[in-house]
């Protein structure tokens, strides 16, 4: 039995509306002059690219860019990224700016123009980063997969078809700049995805595994349920509960949209400590089979594996049910967990997102596949509240199909 546990986060947070004004204070307290800026094609459409640097040559600042980031960036495309960067300048920091992927990518791009090398000699374990990275300031534009304040980044591994998480707490962004007015023109669709890739953050490290009974040697990452991340995944359910279906149904809702965006923060911070689990474990290599959003793969599993689990982590599931607003007076404890999962479903139907595997490409002949190789990603399938089996993962996605 494990007796202590450790909390880690990002250095500094910076939130509210207009934030994006205090980019120059915060690259002087770095002391940066020469700055990187990763994002993707849609940051630079919606003209928000250009917002930032002109805020950056305006002060005078160095600036590159780097616009070609894809969603679930492919290990090449990280290769083209630091291959860029090296060719240009000397880089004094570096800006993650957009969604996951771009963030994601910026924290390579920081850790390999720190120490060099291919991304993935830093795959497969945990804790494989030296020391700290370069300098990295991460500016969201979508409230879904928390990197900015996360010790992890996904690339596609194309060769193997599979998800590459590369996770250690030195891939933590210094600085995490969120302003929900540049969250205001994100699509319906990417708004849904995203939000429901938080909530699964939030629940999965809620329920997870109490971390007294993590069987790991030695310092871990995903240090299963602790205090403190269940306070702020608990909160953070909350949030995005109330807050999800107004901010895809009315993009310019300022206040739902800040909200999402604090929900999906406080889920980054839980996740990325206590981890998350079974519903994540299962979306990798389904990600690698399929061109679904990693988001909305998570989303569609979430409440059946909130299901296979209802019986071994029935309270906290309970507490689910109630932090979405279900009336549970009356019900058993196992009838408010279950009531917890139909909730998420009916979330699901709310914005749009599909509830069934058969909906984004996925076939009955994938499915003990599916199951093998998510029974292999040990950092999330210790973190499960119930221990999973290979017939039973095929069960549960029968169940999904």
């Amino acid at each position: 039995m494990r007796n202590t546990w450790e909390f880690y986060s990002t250095e500094r947070i910076v939130f509210g509306n207009g934030a994006i004004n205090q980019l120059d204070a915060i690259l002087q307290r770095i002391g940066a002059k020469n700055v990187l800026l990763i994002t993707d094609p849609g940051i630079v459409k919606a003209g928000i690219a250009d917002r930032v640097v002109s805020l950056l040559k305006d002060a005078n600042y160095q600036v590159i860019v780097y616009d070609n980031v894809v969603p679930e960036p492919p290990v090449s495309s990280a290769i083209e990224c630091y291959e860029f960067a090296r060719s240009q300048m000397e880089t004094d920091a570096i800006i993650g700016l957009g969604g996951g992927s771009s963030i994601d990518m910026a924290k390579i791009a920081a850790l390999l123009v720190k120490y060099g090398g291919h991304p993935l000699d830093y795959y497969g374990g945990e804790n494989q980063i030296p020391g700290p990275i370069a300098p990295l300031i991460a500016i969201p534009t979508t409230a879904g997969t928390g990197s900015e304040v996360t010790s992890v980044a996904v690339l596609t591994d194309t060769e193997n078809n599979i998800k590459a998480g590369i996770s250690d707490n030195y891939l933590r962004p210094a600085v995490a700049l969120l302003d929900p007015e540049l969250t205001v023109g994100l699509p319906p669709y990417v708004t849904a995805c995203s939000g429901i890739d938080a909530l699964s953050h939030a629940v999965e490290a809620y329920t997870a595994k109490d971390f007294k009974y993590i069987q790991a040697e030695g310092p871990i990452l995903f240090q299963g349920s602790l205090p403190i991340s269940d306070a702020l995944a608990l909160h953070a359910i909350k949030l995005i509960a109330q807050n999800l279906t107004l901010a895809v149904q009315q993009g310019s809702n300022l206040e739902a949209r800040g909200n999402m965006l604090i929900g999906s923060l406080l889920a980054g911070m839980a996740f990325s400590n206590a981890g998350t689990a079974l519903a994540h474990a299962l979306a990798y290599p389904i990600g690698g089979l399929v061109k679904s959003p990693h988001g909305e793969t998570t989303g569609l599993l979430l409440p059946y594996v909130m299901q296979y689990n209802a019986a071994t982590e029935t309270e906290k599931l309970g507490a689910v049910a109630e932090a979405f607003g279900v009336q549970t007076e009356g019900l058993s404890a196992k009838e408010k967990a279950w009531a917890a999962a139909d909730a998420v479903f009916e979330l699901l139907e709310d914005i749009g997102l599909p509830t069934r595997l058969s909906q984004i490409g996925i076939k009955e002949e994938d499915l003990p596949g599916i199951a093998e190789k998510s029974l292999e990603i040990a950092r999330l399938v210790r973190n499960n509240p119930r221990v999973p089996t290979q017939k039973g993962l095929e069960e549960l996605l029968r169940r999904a199909l």
